[in-house]
C-alpha cells in the first residue's frame, strides 16, 4: 500500500455489502471499461454543477476522472473484475467506490524489478493516494474488497 497514505482494511458492518437502491445523484452502473467509469464521474459532476449553478473546476474534474479510471483499471487487472461501482457527490467532494473479487490489499510496487530493470505500470495506487482523501479499503462479507476514495471538487 502507499507508504505516505497508509490505508488499512476495515470490515464492513453487517448489511453494508448488500445491494441497496441508488440514492439521487448516485451512479451504480458497473463499468466494463475504465472509460465507462469516467463517463459516470462526468455525469455526476455535471449534474452537481447544474444543480448548484456553479462552474465545474476542470482540474478537480480531471483528478476525479483519473482516480475513477485507476481504481477501475486496478480492479480489472488485479482484482478479478469490477463487482460493484458507485459514484456520488458528497459535500465538496466526489466519492468513488469500486469493489472487486480480490481480498488482497493494494500495494505500491518498486520502480524496478529484482534485476534492476525498470517496471512498466505500478503508478495507479500512488496516483489514487495522492489525489484522493478519505481512502478506505473494506472487506466485503461475500469476499473481495471495496475501495472508496473521496476526491475534492474544489
Amino acid at each position: 500500500m502507499c507508504e505516505e497514505y497508509m490505508t488499512e482494511s476495515v470490515s464492513e458492518p453487517p448489511g453494508e455489502g448488500r445491494a441497496r437502491p441508488a440514492r439521487p445523484g448516485e451512479d451504480r452502473a458497473r463499468p466494463a471499461k475504465p472509460a465507462e467509469a469516467r463517463r459516470a464521474v462526468e455525469r455526476a459532476v455535471a449534474e452537481r454543477c447544474r444543480a448548484t449553478r456553479t462552474p465545474c473546476d476542470a482540474d478537480a474534474l480531471s483528478d476525479a476522472l483519473l482516480v475513477a479510471s485507476e481504481l477501475t483499471t486496478n480492479a480489472m487487472l488485479h482484482g478479478g473484475g469490477v463487482t460493484d461501482f458507485r459514484v456520488d457527490v458528497v459535500g465538496p467532494g466526489l466519492r468513488v467506490s469500486v469493489s472487486d473479487r480480490s481480498a488482497d490489499l493494494p500495494v505500491t510496487a518498486p520502480p524496478t524489478d529484482r534485476q534492476g530493470r525498470r517496471r512498466h505500470g505500478g503508478h495507479g495506487w500512488p496516483i489514487v493516494c495522492r489525489l484522493a482523501r478519505d481512502i478506505q479499503v473494506s472487506d466485503l462479507p461475500s469476499g473481495g474488497k471495496r475501495i472508496t476514495a473521496v476526491v475534492p471538487l474544489s
